[in-house]
């Protein structure tokens, strides 16, 4: 069993082709370490830049999470029970390095943690999908050195995925910074370690589709520029050695520039892509004038992005638990479509989800029916079906989440689980009618010859 690695209301009736997949297609969940291990210092951690965020966000434990550092052995039978075969975590590089360095020390009991964790996955039958890097920067690294607005961050950063492998006040400097550090251990993987190990190892980057505000060869161009300035930025470097040519000809100070031999390095750093993918917008275009004045980054696209169509209409369905999510599997589609252009790379969907809003008054019977979520995964496996069918190379689906747990900027407010957790009940683990669903249709398909789109869940013992 390889180890791969890499550095979240219903649409009623999309239509789809026939919902075959490969044998070997991987159906999974994905987490991270800071949204659900807890322990903010338990088994000598060190602080991360989000222990201090996320207790500015609320005022609940915290420093408990989900509480998955104690009971990761329960949340790997979660996965059994659905019939899933793969699990996306990423792992806490100040768990494993507390001052993010290895001058300042190897934690072995992190070390364990994570060996006995992979080890009972594996022996579950449990392929690790892990990610060396969700967002959770050791906090002596950003006190040290601004974390990645440094290029120091790169040397930390492959000594970290060294380790690994043997066991933005300037968002352009920041993300060319990350974008190297990613290069740097993706290389030594591929020439140390991978002949060994036979892994894979990839990036996952945050996807949006634009669709043109109004019909216009100028709004089609605005979402077009939007789509570099949001995907290229992080995609064009990995693929082709440089950034995407309209962020070179807007963005006339401050874009880094790729020396002859980052290029090198850059170019070809992956195995695979991933995609996390949660909505869409509408993109219009804002003429451009010799007096533009930048206030941010996003000044440079030259487009105003909005959820509204010219028409008046939503993109998407809005979703209960989040603003900023409207679901529209067609911008899957559309996305994973035009990936093709990029030399087709090996892609899997690393992150897709539903929020719910959470509600204490309802019992957790009552919280765990949750059709919607159903829909949501039927409806983007259509869409990642016919993007497969169009020759798009896709090879898995990870749904966010496993569980709920902790969420960026909505603290445990939002669900975005398939599995409910009783944050007023000892962090009680209880599968909603999601999870019952998708382990019948795996068990029904066998992953290539059922159509979830016509399941139906009163077979299965769910009633309204």
């Amino acid at each position: 069993m390889a180890l791969t690695l890499s550095f979240s209301l219903p649409h009623i009736g999309y239509e789809s082709t026939e919902m075959i997949f490969p044998t070997d297609f991987m159906f999974g969940c994905a987490s991270s370490a800071f949204q659900t291990e807890g322990s903010g210092t338990e088994g000598g951690r060190g602080p991360a830049t989000w222990d201090s965020y996320i207790q500015d966000d609320t005022t609940d434990g915290t420093d408990i999470a989900i509480d998955s550092y104690n009971r990761y052995k329960e949340d790997v039978q979660l996965l059994v029970n659905m019939g899933v075969d793969t699990y996306r975590f990423s792992i806490s590089w100040s768990r494993l390095l507390p001052d993010g360095t290895i001058d300042g020390g190897i934690n072995q009991e992190g070390i364990d943690f994570y060996n006995n964790f992979i080890d009972e996955l594996v022996a579950n039958g449990i392929t690790p999908f892990v990610t060396l890097f969700h967002f959770d920067l050791p906090t002596a690294l950003d006190t040290k050195y601004s974390g990645f607005l440094s290029i120091d961050i790169v040397e930390d950063f492959k000594a970290y995925a060294d380790l690994y492998a043997n066991a933005a006040t300037d968002p352009f400097v920041s993300s060319h910074n990350l974008i190297l550090a990613h290069a740097a251990a993706a290389k030594l993987y591929q020439t140390t370690y991978k002949p060994t190990q036979e892994g894979e190892i990839g990036i996952p980057i945050q996807i949006e589709w634009f669709e043109p505000y109004e019909d216009t060869p100028q709004d089609v161009s605005a979402a077009r520029r939007a789509f570099d300035f949001f995907v290229g930025w992080f995609l064009e470097p990995l693929v082709y050695g440089d950034y995407p040519f309209i962020m070179r000809a807007l963005v006339n100070d401050g874009l880094p520039t790729f020396t002859d031999e980052q290029k090198e390095l850059v170019k070809g750093s992956y195995d695979f892509i991933g995609v996390n993918y949660y909505t869409s917008n509408f993109a219009a275009d804002i003429p451009k004038t010799n007096n533009d004045v930048y206030t941010a980054y996003t000044d440079y696209r030259h487009a105003t992005l909005s959820v509204t169509g010219s028409d008046g209409e939503l993109i998407g369905p809005a979703t209960p638990g989040s603003s900023q999510i409207y679901v529209y599997p067609e911008g899957l589609k559309k996305t994973l479509i035009l990936l093709k252009d990029y030399n087709n790379p090996k892609i899997y969907v690393t992150e897709n989800g539903y929020p719910d809003l959470r509600d204490d008054t309802l019992t957790v019977e009552e919280a765990s029916i949750d059709d919607a979520r159903i829909q949501h995964m039927q409806d983007h496996l259509a869409a990642i079906k016919e993007a497969m069918t169009a020759g798009t190379n896709v090879n898995g689906y990870l749904m966010w989440t496993l569980t709920d747990c902790v969420e960026m900027g909505s603290a445990y407010t939002v669900r975005f689980g398939l599995n409910y957790t009783d944050y007023l009940n000892d962090l009680a683990r209880t599968p909603k009618k999601s999870a019952g669903w998708l382990k019948d249709w795996l068990a029904a398909s066998n992953f290539n010859h059922f159509d979830p789109l016509q399941l139906d869940l009163g077979r299965f013992g769910f009633q309204e």
